[in-house]
């Protein structure tokens, strides 16, 4: 065959409708890059390797998720490596091949954890990380684990994010987001804030055959294929690949093509389409559907030091301020900043999902011990001081508003055997009790103490005996507690239930499920080793009043389910609404408690037993509520939830049913209603035909078939507050507030000049005073509407606040604000929609 002119021409012409057609061929994108660092995963010379795979693959762009602190071991082991990083890093223009797309400080899932704790995670991130890059710019927040909550937009956009992903495809071992909408939404808060997001998309199903991905984690033709149908012009999939991996670029073998690899700022700027009409979504807490071994032992107190190191900070940072503008003493920065450094990594997503990795003695669970006590030594440091003569209490109110409640302070030696009183500068007199708790005594006393400020009481001998308006009726299995607001019977038969619970200054309301009240506050659980299902309810039970003054009563109840010991203090108040429990169960050995686990453990089985609650030990609150609708609290939010039910047993159905703080529960018309504070983050249940409860304890198998075992006794404390009207009407948040952060003391030994004081106070109802801290010479202030409408509101200062800035979380000043002043008061005027904050910077103010 001779090649001729005309053959040429036809192949000139197929070879240029082929180049046409590949140019012509939808592109597809994808976000590649790296997820880890020094406490989770980062091998020596991991930078120098990913120089080595960016020179080698001159197209490919990187997208990083790396712990900040561990670019201070890169510097140190890495140098060459490290220098060259930095060169290729300071373009962060959109044409860069690397962008920082998570700096907080200990990766966190952020929605187990306080407000002011994510702010703190970026913060302190992106401190870290200025003293290695100080011209980083952080445009995308995204992650490869599930990092993410209903609050983020606020937060993102005040830091000077423009853009967020809600894609974590190749890690959703401990879940992922709900699948909505297209190539772009604006993801909207629950306070109105707005940031454009690439989502899950509506079409991005989970993976069949596996528990950990969804289609979108390696850019099939088939993802790629149905993002196109579904109408997304420039569909991009994801995985953020363990910094330990050597893998070089992700994409391999089978996958769509043409895909391009590039950073989520190039991808926003340059390709996605901003131009067509972007969908609104009020994305909210059940749209983050994750899942972790709630109910387990080791979780749970993991859970509990976290929450109880994130309530102590924020109140030493203030007492710090008070002390600094009171007394000019120093304010102990560095202390603090390594007491949140150590609290911050105990928030660190690994070690609520994988607590047990680690070696004996220093796994997850062993270092979060370590850094939350830590975190705690310092702060009761900056709270307490140590004296050798107690002759004085000096109690801090760390709220934005007049405190009337308890005080515990842990009392010294000398206060042994003795009785006492309180008197304060009015010579009002205050009655004071001991309790012993464990090993140590404390004194447990109620004060008024004023806003953001603190009160000094002198220490007297007790001269007479005040009787209590608390009172007890015995009358063989029924005892009746009658306080001013309520009227409780407990059944010394059904394990020590409350049968009865009468709200007596709300229309004298039942609020126990007569038909089910043997139920009501006792616990149920299936021991499916041993037993199978087993209560407290038709259980024998002892009672004991443990401590008793005018203004409380605390009864021990002793009990048993399936032959374990359970004591139950409860705790009920002459004035305060909330009714408190501390529940102990002394476990003997390890048993298991769950649902049946009806097949054995498979990793790729999407049904996993540590999933459904229904079978865990919980404790339970039958309420006579009508029509009942649920709300429950989230970091800087609160909504209704839409869930039939809280149960679930597989991966491909998780719902969120956590409690966060707490959940309340009203009748169909919200007249009255019944809330449930928790002192960590678990889980709780409610269905038609299930009440209302805590997760108390599981014990089985868990995520990659690790056995969760009890190690020893658990202790949980947790409180219920009947109510009228909705939870904003109950001010249930500000209720809860007050349980996390009580009135803190300590002891002097002489009398200060000033007795009492307030320094600031919040004039607007349903404000929180989430954190004042001082950086340099400046004051920030952190005020939060929880639970207010949208108009303004005042602060009082009571002492020249100076020149007052509103201020974003990055520093940049948004506005100053106008102070007005009046025989030695000032106040400014402030507004914020519901559910947002306000950081507020005072500089050259005086005392």
């Amino acid at each position: 065959m001779f090649f001729t002119s005309n053959h040429f021409i036809i192949f000139i012409l197929f070879f240029t409708v082929c180049s046409l057609n590949l140019s012509a061929q939808e592109k597809a994108y994808f976000i590649d890059g790296f997820h880890g660092g020094i406490w989770g995963h980062y091998p020596e010379k991991y930078t120098s390797y990913i120089i080595e795979e960016l020179e080698e693959h001159p197209d490919w762009k990187i997208n990083l998720e790396i712990e900040p602190e561990t670019w201070d071991r890169v510097q140190k082991i890495d140098a060459e490596g490290y220098e060259k990083f930095k060169i290729i890093f300071s373009d962060q223009s959109s044409k860069g091949r690397i962008e920082y797309v998570n700096p907080s400080y200990g990766q966190s899932y952020l929605f187990n954890t306080s407000g002011e704790s994510i702010i703190r995670q970026f913060h302190y991130g992106m401190k870290k990380l200025e003293e290695h890059f100080p011209n980083a710019v952080y445009s995308t927040y995204s992650s490869e684990e599930p990092c993410f909550t209903s609050a983020l937009p606020q937060i993102l956009k005040s830091f000077g994010f423009q853009y967020a992903s809600l894609k974590n495809p190749n890690t959703c071992w401990g879940g992922y987001m709900r699948a909505h909408g297209g190539e772009l939404i604006n993801w909207t808060g629950p306070d109105g804030s707005q940031i454009i997001t690439s989502p899950r998309y509506e079409i991005e199903k989970l993976k069949p055959g596996s528990t950990w991905e969804t289609i979108g984690n390696r850019n099939s033709v088939e993802f790629i294929q149905a993002a196109f149908d579904y109408g997304i012009e420039n569909p991009i999939g994801m995985c953020l690949q363990d910094a330990v991996w050597r893998w070089g670029p992700w994409l391999k073998d089978e996958y769509y093509k043409p895909s391009i690899y590039t950073t989520w700022r190039n991808y926003f700027e340059n390709i996605a389409n901003k131009n067509k009409q972007i969908s609104t979504w009020k994305f909210n807490q059940e749209d983050v559907l994750v899942s972790l071994v709630w109910g387990s032992q080791i979780l749970q107190q993991l859970a509990q030091r976290v929450r109880t190191a994130e309530n102590n900070i924020v109140q030493a940072e203030k007492v710090a301020v008070i002390n600094y503008l009171v007394e000019n003493k120093p304010y102990p920065n560095e202390n603090l900043d390594e007491a949140w450094r150590q609290l911050l990594l105990a928030q660190h997503h690994d070690c609520w999902i994988v607590p047990y990795n680690g070696k004996p003695g220093n796994n997850w669970a062993d270092k979060v011990k370590r850094w939350t006590t830590h975190s705690n030594r310092v702060s009761d440091e900056v709270i307490s001081t140590k004296t050798n003569s107690s002759k004085f209490i000096k109690v801090y109110n760390t709220s934005g508003y007049t405190r009337n409640d308890f005080v515990y302070v842990e009392v010294p030696e000398d206060f042994q055997e003795r009785k006492i009183q309180l008197k304060d500068e009015n010579n009002q007199i205050y009655s004071a009790e001991f309790i012993q708790k464990k090993d140590k005594q404390y004194l447990n006393f109620k004060a008024e103490v004023p806003a953001f400020g603190y009160r000094v009481f002198s220490i007297e001998e007790k001269k007479n005996q005040t009787k209590s308006s608390i009172k007890i009726d015995y009358n063989r299995n029924l005892i009746k507690v009658n306080t001013p607001l309520y009227q409780l019977t407990f059944d010394k038969s059904k394990g020590g239930s409350i049968t009865s619970l009468i709200a007596k200054e709300l229309e004298q309301k039942e609020f126990v499920n007569q038909d089910l009240k043997e139920k009501f506050s006792g616990l149920q659980a299936n021991f499916y080793e041993e037993d199978g299902f087993q209560t407290t309810f038709s259980e024998e039970s002892e009672f004991e009043v443990l401590a008793q003054s005018p203004e409380f009563l605390t009864l021990q109840i002793k009990t048993q389910i399936n032959h374990i010991p359970v004591v139950k203090n409860v705790t009920v108040y002459r004035s305060n609404p909330r009714i408190d429990f501390n529940l102990k169960i002394d476990w003997k050995k390890n048993i298991g408690i769950g649902v049946d686990p009806d097949v054995e453990f498979k990793r790729k089985s999407v049904k996993k037993v540590f999933y459904d609650d229904r079978g865990k030990l919980l404790t339970v609150f039958p309420l006579n509520l009508e029509g009942q609708r649920v709300f429950k609290n989230a970091p800087f939010d609160a909504m209704e939830s839409q869930l039939e039910n809280t149960f679930y047993d597989s991966w491909d159905g998780i719902k969120n049913n956590m409690i966060v703080n707490w959940v309340d529960v009203t009748d169909k018309e919200e007249k009255y209603g019944f809330a449930l504070f928790s002192d960590h983050t678990t889980t709780y249940t409610h269905g038609k035909d299930f009440p209302l409860g805590l997760t108390i304890q599981y014990s089985g198998a868990g995520l990659w078939g690790r056995n969760y075992t009890i190690e020893g006794p658990s202790e949980v404390n947790y409180s219920i507050l009947p109510h009228k009207g909705n939870w904003q009407e109950a001010q249930i948040w500000k209720q809860n507030t007050n349980w996390d952060e009580p009135l803190r003391a300590t002891f002097l030994n002489a009398k200060p000049s000033q007795t009492s004081e307030s320094l600031l106070k919040l004039e607007k109802e349903g404000w929180q005073l989430t954190s004042v801290e001082k950086r340099g010479e400046s004051l920030y202030l952190r005020i939060f509407n929880a639970e207010g409408n949208s108009e303004p509101g005042n602060i009082n200062f009571n002492f020249n606040p100076g020149q007052v800035s509103l201020v974003e979380l990055n520093g940049e000043e948004k506005n100053k604000l106008q102070v007005f002043s009046k025989n030695q008061q000032y106040q400014l005027e402030l507004e914020m929609p519901q559910f947002g904050f306000r950081t507020i910077k005072l500089t050259n103010y005086s005392k």
